[in-house]
């Protein structure tokens, strides 16, 4: 083992240096429910699978050959006869099954009303960031977990990284970086869909008019084939392009860094937001979310300077989705893959680590289908500390509130960049400061039936 493993290596031994919990031993299997049967939603459940004994009774989905597809791993991973009841409406199933742990794992515009059903039905909730698409959903999010009393884990499990909290210890702690005067976070990945597919019929094993839900209903599209060979549908990815879905590269990509940074200095609401940007080069498609954006987020501290394209080449190639911190003595790079902390005119970094891989504890880490390997153990980590939770009924490393103020930041910065004034914000009224007009736009409207939350 390099001396680069064994930094990173350490950032769990040290669960008190890390900030990191270890969960306690659960007296019988936790039932747990998942809603979004995708990607992501199964990586995260069986990364739990990994850390804790439950019993999987419950699967949601609005495309019936990706739940059936989940229904067969998931049992396959737990190695149990007992087969998860499975449902295509969320309502249906937390009406029907009781559970201690609900995971959402839904596209954007769908997190806030499950997770308010949940957390109502006696479920604490792991949900999905960006926790909202709008900033009233998430303040009527944070006020029923508050409510209901129940733990509610965002998955920015940047908190949860070992070698991002090794970095926040060993050099923001201790001072190395001394004073810090501004940041800047960004993300050049070539991630904006520029296609233009013909409207077709929804295929009959999906329910397009329930994955649509409280979102305007878009004809019916989706791009020649997704970033993995998938079969083409819209809620393989194509989705993350469309304003009337998520908030966007900056909901999707910036909301990680800039919620790093803030765990990471201890920075609370930003006081103003400014942004600009729009299409500036990829125009042939009907994607309709920003290709180039900048935003400052100024908190009363230093400002955080937001930047992405998806078209060109990253500035730093070794850090093309990263946050820089800038101190008086030197500069802290970090990323997903590795940090650095430079001190002031060197060329070599005095402190530097990498992602923990723990394969040898967990083999299905090396061939899992499309498993980020860096992120397995933040993510089994972010769970350790929810249900640790779950036990004291703490507040968890990236609660509620906190995913709140990041998801917030980030749907300001957008609302900004649209209505191109800079924004001053009051995080006691949640209100835009002396501006009525970009108030009203901290709730959308709702496709009827469905009905916006209250912050009650």
């Amino acid at each position: 083992m390099d001396r680069r493993n064994f930094v990173s290596s350490s950032a769990l031994t040290g669960l008190a240096l890390s900030g990191l919990h270890a969960a306690e031993p659960a007296k019988k299997p936790l039932r747990v429910g998942l809603i979004g049967c995708g990607w992501y939603g199964k990586c995260s459940l069986f990364r739990l699978i990994q850390t804790a004994p439950i019993e999987i009774v419950a699967l949601c989905d609005v495309d019936q050959r990706m739940l059936a597809e989940a229904a067969k791993l998931m049992g396959e991973r737990t190695k149990s006869d007992k087969k998860p009841r499975l449902y295509g409406d969320y309502r249906k199933m937390l009406k029907e099954v009781e559970l201690d742990i609900c995971s959402i794992e839904t596209p954007d515009h769908w997190h806030a009303l499950p997770m308010i059903a949940a957390v109502e039905a006696g479920a604490d909730v792991w949900v999905q960031k960006p926790i909202s698409v709008d900033v009233i959903e998430g303040q009527a999010m944070v006020a029923a977990a508050r409510k209901h009393k129940k733990v509610v884990q965002v998955v920015t499990q940047r908190r949860s990284t070992p070698h991002l909290a090794e970095a926040r210890d060993r050099v923001i702690k201790e001072g190395k970086l001394g004073k810090i005067g501004m940041v800047e976070i960004c993300c050049y990945y070539h991630m904006r869909k520029n296609d233009n597919p013909p409207v077709k019929k929804p295929p009959e094993y999906f329910d397009y008019e329930m994955w649509t839900g409280p979102a305007p209903l878009r004809p019916y599209d989706a791009p020649p084939n997704d970033l993995y060979g998938n079969e083409p549908l819209p809620h393989r990815r194509w989705w993350r392009t469309f304003e009337e879905y998520g908030n966007g590269i900056v909901g999707d990509m910036c909301i990680h860094m800039l919620d790093m940074v803030r765990w990471m200095l201890d920075l609370g609401w930003p006081t103003k937001v400014s942004s600009s940007g729009g299409i500036f080069v990829q125009k042939g498609g009907k994607s309709n979310i920003s290709d180039t954006q900048t935003a400052t987020f100024d908190f009363p501290e230093y400002p955080v300077v937001w930047t992405h394209r998806s078209y060109g080449s990253s500035p730093d190639p070794e850090y093309p989705w990263a946050a820089f911190i800038y101190g008086e003595k030197g500069t802290l790079k970090v990323s997903v893959n590795k940090y650095e902390f430079f001190l002031l005119g060197a060329k070599e970094p005095a402190l530097s680590g990498i992602p923990l891989l723990e394969e040898d504890k967990f083999p299905e880490d090396k061939t899992e289908k499309d498993l980020e390997r860096h992120v397995a153990s933040a993510l089994r980590a972010h769970w350790r500390n929810f249900l640790h939770c779950r036990e004291t009924r703490e507040k968890p490393v990236s609660d509620i509130e906190q995913g709140h103020i990041t998801t917030a930041s980030c749907i300001l910065a957008n609302m900004s960049m649209k209505l191109g004034r800079s924004l001053k914000w009051d995080p006691a009224t949640h209100t835009v400061v002396g501006d009525e007009a970009a108030t009203r736009l901290l709730r959308r409207e709702y496709r009827k039936p469905w009905v916006h939350p209250e912050p009650v």
